[in-house]
């Protein structure tokens, strides 16, 4: 929970180090800057095949430091800056396998930069340095670059911001347009134009069977969903060609967790505005977009994300492609649902809400309510491995009003355990409170049950204190239920207290 991969592209690649074997990896930009987007540096992490819920870090794949003679590029603060980046695996003639990654550098003359590598953890190495200008690069993609090989060998790249646009590739480059082809621009509606497309940015394509999946950033319009503009969505687009023309399919996943309240009125429950960037995979037969979300009150310190996804594909010229939404969550691949017998971060609630909306103004947001704090570790990882011992983010300015959920727990952990607790450490502000647990939903209208209650006072030490709450009624219930703290007190419109993380037991 200290590291910060937006933009997330995920691939099943082969583990070059087992043959035989396959991990899925994610790539992405980096958000190390801290007062800014991205960073300098791409970084990957991959996952077994057998084991998708145990993450290793494999080190930095990319840096932008020098040019083709050797000599440092960036000369101001933002420059050479990587934003999203894309990745392909291209099988030789030979049979073996080249990995082209497109850093998004958003350097002078240094768009569409393409690397290579043997391996899919790099290191990569630039390939299209301009031999007459060294410190530029040729080739024709832009802002947030996705290439695509079809089964045919054919190469095909997208990019844009606010205009999409796509070309077919010279194979032997990798990043200029195939000589004789056109470059196709805004074949989709931009979020000025009328139409249902509403591009953004963000460009991924994927094929499934025989239909083209282009997954972009969509921006909603004002009033769609009953909320306000927004381009924190991912939506898609098919088409039975890898250049159209497309019919829009819908969202993927609404980094907003659009909900209702208890009146059935729509609401944001986390972030109400921002930007994200991502992607789909099939792991192991089942589907999974992956995604990133805001922390903090600003847009440099972005989680990746991940959500289970339904897809369907009807074959043939006048078929279809169906992709569930996904739904904003704090499992990630544990899907069976979150232990409660084991202590968790307070940083993976999926729903954090105030007495009143938060709003956004760029760069910075104005939160009324509870919020998820980014937290960064410091010095570099131990080998290939971080310091896990500090994998965590505080809840923090937990106001009256405030709501903080989490979804989802498996309480068949807990059916039938005598004497429940929940244990809470928290860092108690000087105010008298209550802080309230409820499961299924934080309002009773629309099915909530409270469970029990902890006390805040004003004489409690500003340290961090465990808490203990009687929830013995819970022990009664079974399976998959979201879990929401409810914030009480006297005093508004100041932290309760900071929440840093919780486990149920027995007393």
């Amino acid at each position: 929970m200290w590291e910060y991969i937006p933009d997330g592209e995920p691939y099943v690649f082969d583990d070059p180090d087992n043959p035989g074997k396959k991990r899925v990896y994610i790539y992405g930009s980096h958000d190390s800057m801290i007062t800014g987007y991205c960073g300098r540096e791409l970084v990957t992490w991959s996952a077994s095949l057998d084991s998708i819920d145990h993450w290793r870090y494999d080190g930095v794949i990319f840096e932008v430091a020098k040019n083709a003679k050797g000599q440092y590029l960036h000369k101001e603060k933002w420059g050479d800056v990587l934003y999203a980046p894309d990745v392909v695996e291209k099988t030789e003639s030979d049979g073996t396998k080249t990995y082209y990654l497109y850093p998004n550098n958003q350097g002078g003359g240094r768009n569409g930069m393409v690397a290579k590598s043997k391996r899919p953890d790099g290191p990569f190495e630039v390939i299209n340095w301009n031999a007459e200008k060294p410190n530029e690069t040729v080739g024709v993609l832009g802002f947030d670059p996705a290439v695509f090989i079809d089964d045919d060998g054919r190469v095909y790249g997208y990019w844009g911001f606010k205009d999409v646009y796509a070309a077919e590739l010279d194979p032997q480059t990798m990043a200029t347009v195939k000589p004789g082809t056109p470059v196709l621009e805004k074949f989709f509606n931009s979020k000025s134009e009328p139409g249902i497309y509403r591009f953004f940015e963000a460009s991924s394509m994927r094929k499934i069977k025989d239909k083209y999946v282009l997954i972009y950033s969509r921006h909603t319009g004002e009033g769609e969903f009953g909320l306000p503009a927004s381009n924190y969505t991912l939506a898609y687009s098919y088409s039975n060609s890898p250049l159209g023309p497309f019919v829009y399919g819908g969202t993927i996943i609404d980094g907003r967790g659009r909900d209702l309240d208890e009146n059935g009125v729509p609401m944001f429950t986390a972030h109400p505005n921002g930007n994200t960037h991502g992607s789909i995979c099939e792991i192991n037969g089942k589907w999974w977009v992956f995604y990133h979300r805001q922390v903090g009150l600003d847009e440099y310190s972005r989680q990746a994300m991940v959500a289970p996804i339904e897809v369907e594909v009807t074959e043939g010229p006048d078929g279809r492609v169906s992709i569930s939404e996904a739904e904003y969550n704090s499992e990630g691949f544990r899907t069976e649902g979150l232990n409660p017998l084991k202590r968790h971060s307070a940083g993976i609630a999926c729903y954090y809400t105030g007495p009143k909306p938060a709003v956004h103004q760029w760069p910075n947001k104005i939160f009324y309510g509870s919020y998820v704090a980014p937290r960064r570790l410091d010095g570099i990882p131990k080998g290939n491995h971080y310091d896990l011992s500090v994998n965590h983010n505080p809840v923090v300015n937990n106001t009256d009003g405030s709501i903080v959920g989490y979804k989802y727990f498996n309480f068949d952990h807990t059916h039938g355990v005598d004497n429940l607790q929940l244990l809470m450490n928290v860092v108690p502000a000087g105010i008298d409170a209550t802080i309230e647990i409820w499961v299924n939903s934080p309002y009773v209208s629309r099915g909530g049950v409270k469970i029990g209650s902890m006390s805040l006072t004003s004489a409690m030490k500003q340290i961090k204190t465990e808490l203990e709450a009687d929830v013995s009624g819970l022990s009664k219930m079974r399976g998959k239920k979201a879990l929401f703290f409810v914030m009480k007190s006297n005093t508004a419109e100041r932290s309760l207290c900071e929440i840093h993380d919780f486990v149920f037991a027995s007393k």
